[in-house]
């Protein structure tokens, strides 16, 4: 690794986590990502190039406004220095290649849908529709999961088919993977509304599933659906627990025994539970990123965990 090219992709990553904090504000208002220049959200004072600068901007103003001091939210700073540490791990991992410049356009695209949702319980079509186009496209210049050598070992060999069949069954693993992940997240939002009778996932979540399955493939794909089911699942089991003590200590000062508070605070930690909208579309953006980067290792170390089980 070149440390002055390590350095270089860290500073480009937080120049473009500067841009990404512009589309999570903007892209769910509707609003262009071009212009107006930025502005101060409380006082509506153009903000300088001087006070525009990644992270040092932020800590040289003391996270405030120059002009009004309201106070900017660390989320600004949190994401330009995510940005930048993933376009360095990128880089680390896949070096100076096609695939690092495939990833870091991919996790700039999942850091902002997963902010982005956490925030507004949404999911820009302005980024999921053009992720999903690039992740085909990269899958003609990197291969996902490299198919042509598990299906087709003996055309590898082959100088002009193989690099032809290689392309040709990495868009397909590409199109399947968008397929995959998109139709098991529509499935699973008509059975959660016919069964609750209410919308468990709305159709950005398919969409972000289409262009996760563009980029990944189906192998982690599949990785990527199990890992944040867990998560999912893990975090609302907590949320539950977290309400259910809570409401809990606040009914003991009303009811007699403790069993009638515990019992009226678990029938209030289903009632939150039941209509709270957890933004699903955190943990399939998260897992995703854990995919691209550990997913493979992972599955290697699975195989073989079961292959020594079996025999």
């Amino acid at each position: 690794m070149d440390p002055l090219l390590a350095s270089a992709i860290f500073v480009f990553g937080l120049a473009f986590g500067s841009f990404l904090n512009v589309c999570i504000y903007r892209l769910p208002r509707g609003l262009s990502v071009v212009a107006p220049r930025s502005a101060c959200p409380q006082c509506q004072h153009p903000i300088a190039f001087y006070d525009n600068l990644p992270v040092l901007s932020w800590l040289i103003l003391g996270g405030r406004c120059r002009h009004c001091k309201a106070r900017i939210t660390p989320r600004y700073l949190l994401i330009e220095l995510l940005t930048g540490a993933l376009f360095l791990a990128c880089y680390v991992f896949f070096g100076l290649t096609l695939s690092t410049l495939k990833y870091c356009v991919f996790s700039f695209l999942l850091l902002g849908l997963i902010f982005t949702d956490a925030e507004t319980k949404l999911l820009p079509d302005r980024m999921t529709l053009p992720g999903f186009a690039l992740g085909v496209i990269f899958s003609l210049l990197v291969p996902v999961n490299d198919l042509a050598s598990q299906f087709l070992p003996g055309m590898v060999n082959l100088p002009f088919a193989s690099d032809v069949t290689a392309r040709l069954l990495s868009l397909l693993d590409s199109l399947l993977g968008a397929a995959l992940g998109a139709s098991f997240i529509y499935g699973a939002g008509a059975i959660y509304l016919r069964w609750r009778g209410m919308e468990g996932m709305g159709f950005g979540d398919v969409k972000l599933m289409a262009m996760v399955g563009a980029f990944l493939g189906m192998k982690l794909t599949i990785f990527t659906i199990f890992t944040a089911s867990l998560a999912g699942s893990m975090f609302g089991l907590t949320t539950v627990f977290v309400v259910w003590l809570k409401r809990t200590h606040r009914f003991m000062r009303r009811l007699a025994t403790a069993a009638a508070a515990r019992r009226r605070g678990w029938r209030s930690a289903q009632m939150v539970y039941r209509y709270y909208q957890m933004p699903f579309g955190v943990f399939l953006g998260s897992m995703a990123l854990v995919a691209f980067f550990l997913g493979n290792q992972f599955l290697r170390w699975y195989g073989t965990l079961w292959y020594r089980r079996l025999w």
